[in-house]
């Protein structure tokens, strides 16, 4: 009789056929909750949304509100076969250093002369190329500078398509990371690029260097510098055919068969060459090794 009498309170509970109530409550009550929920979660949305478009009110379409400004760039290299960071081929071997060409190729078919011609400006080299704002009018989209891939000369790809894989002269191509409103280097002085033999760790407390490996080397530009035309970056949309400057080295004649490691880094006036937090910032190391056997 107990099991009975509590099975009728529950279904009393979810339905009273008496007083037409739903679990406790009548229509009328659930309507109302509902319509406050509806009501309240509405409310929250439109706050939502409001605070959203107040806070894109802020923000410019064309420069980052808010910008950690980078002290120091980061440097990359191409022709880029992994994560690595190591070259290594055969000279006999074809297929081994024909990745790297094509690579090449089509990292600087956008640096074609006639596609630059056709998007970009000839400017004023050994000056930063500026177009600021003025006020609340802006000057978009802004323009950028030819850098024509004849400008790497040996390196170009022009010459020689093989850009000295095949003769065991092999071209790498260095690039600065783009951060928008820098200027690397003051008083006129261009930043450059240098490249030499890393410092690597072979024992607890024993350090080597591949300094007799690595032999002569050329930088195009001459000197291996980034003019200060090129700078500064707008960002993406402000200058939407920004061409990235360039510099390529050249190995003319590195020790075969062996391991070489390579250091390469900015070197500006007003660029830090030291991070605490990033020991990679303005600078790139790379593993080269041609085989000739």
């Amino acid at each position: 009789m107990a099991k009975d009498g509590e099975k009728g309170e529950w279904k009393e509970f979810i339905w009273n056929p008496r007083t037409r109530e739903f679990l406790g409550r009548t229509a009328s009550s659930w309507g109302l909750i509902l319509l406050f929920y509806v009501v309240f979660y509405i409310f929250l949305a439109g706050l939502f949304a409001l605070t959203m478009y107040v806070m894109l009110q802020t923000l410019d379409d064309h420069k980052p509100t808010w910008q950690d400004r980078l002290s120091t760039p980061g440097m990359v290299i191409r022709p880029k076969a992994d994560e690595t960071f190591e070259i290594v081929y055969n000279i006999q071997n074809t297929e081994s250093w024909d990745m790297y060409a094509q690579a090449l190729d089509k990292f600087l078919s956008p640096y074609n002369n006639s596609i630059q011609a056709q998007k970009n400006d000839e400017c004023t080299p050994d000056q930063y190329f500026l177009q600021e704002d003025s006020g609340d009018v802006k000057n978009n989209p802004k323009r950028s500078c030819q850098f024509n891939r004849t400008i790497l000369e040996d390196c170009s790809g022009v010459g020689d398509r093989y850009y000295g894989y095949q003769d065991g002269k092999p071209c790498i191509i260095i690039k600065l990371n783009r951060v928008i409103g820098m200027r690397p280097g003051k008083d006129g002085q261009a930043p450059y690029v240098t490249c030499g033999a890393k410092r690597y760790r072979v024992g607890k407390d024993e350090w080597r260097e591949d300094t007799e490996k690595i032999g002569e080397l050329m930088y195009f530009p001459p000197n291996g510098t980034f003019n200060l035309m090129y700078y500064p970056y707008y960002g993406k949309k402000a200058q939407v055919n920004y061409s990235q400057p360039l510099v390529a080295v050249k190995f003319l004649n590195i020790t075969a068969n062996q391991d070489v490691n390579i250091e390469c880094k900015i070197n500006a006036n007003n660029i830090p060459t030291g991070n605490e937090r990033d020991k990679f910032a303005g600078r790139v190391s790379f593993k080269l090794r041609i085989n000739t056997i």
